[in-house]
């Protein structure tokens, strides 16, 4: 009876099969992860200048080499899926007031505006007019966290929100944002000009809002009044032209 209960032997083929089953899958996490993929510092291209020096020697992180974190910090393509399901944990949420401009045409341009929770570290009045992404607002996370970070270390931040992209503010003219129109952006520059008349600018757009203020900045040599610098983060672009 004893014999009869005896699991049989598996033979050593099916113990291959199955080493190499997990091996190949040990293989695509490695790929898949980067996990081979050596760290060094970022591949830096400008022209040697007396700004470019300022920067680099202002800006050390340029220069260092990047530690991502451990399993998973390799894989751009591993972050970006997991942002996108799960979002960022925890995140901030600044409280500002929004302002309501009436533009020419009827329609009703809004920005937030969120004053500093610091001082700012050269004891200077400076403010951040931030342009989002396309549809964005001050509401996204990726924008609450950025102005967070901005108002804890003395900046001022005004946010654009695009015109039909917050849910809960109608539209008053027969339009809605286009990326060829810098109308109120320039509305909220000048608003901001206005009302704080020592304040310094830097300008900040992300993705498509990159096209916008790099636009403004060119279409009038006056937009580029009291602006320090201008900031385009992650801008589309024509690699063909």
């Amino acid at each position: 009876m004893s014999a009869m209960l005896e699991t049989p032997e598996l033979p050593a083929v099916f113990d291959g099969v199955k080493l190499a089953a997990v091996a190949a899958v040990l293989y695509v996490i490695v790929r898949c992860l980067n996990l081979k993929s050596p760290t060094a510092p970022p591949e830096l291209i400008y022209q040697d200048s007396a700004l470019a020096r300022f920067l680099l020697k202002s800006c050390p992180l340029l220069t260092k080499e990047y530690i991502p974190p451990l399993i998973w910090g390799k894989s751009g393509h591993i972050q970006t899926a997991l942002y996108g399901k799960m979002g960022r944990v925890r995140s901030p949420h600044p409280y500002g007031l929004r302002k309501y401009l009436t533009m020419p045409d009827g329609a009703t341009a809004t920005f937030d505006l969120f004053e500093p929770q610091s001082e700012h570290c050269i004891g200077e009045d400076v403010t951040m007019v931030i342009c989002p992404g396309i549809a964005n607002h001050s509401e996204k996370q990726y924008i609450r966290t950025f102005v967070d970070y901005a108002q804890k270390n003395g900046y001022r931040c005004a946010v654009l929100n695009h015109l039909g992209a917050l849910p809960n503010i109608e539209l008053t003219s027969p339009r809605m944002f286009t990326y060829g129109c810098t109308w109120e952006f320039c509305a909220m520059v000048n608003y901001i000009k206005k009302t704080y008349p020592q304040t310094q600018l830097v300008v900040v757009g992300f993705s498509l809002g990159g096209n916008i203020v790099c636009k403004y900045l060119g279409e009038n040599q006056a937009n580029q009044e009291r602006v320090l610098c201008c900031v385009s983060v992650c801008q589309g672009y024509s690699a063909l032209r």
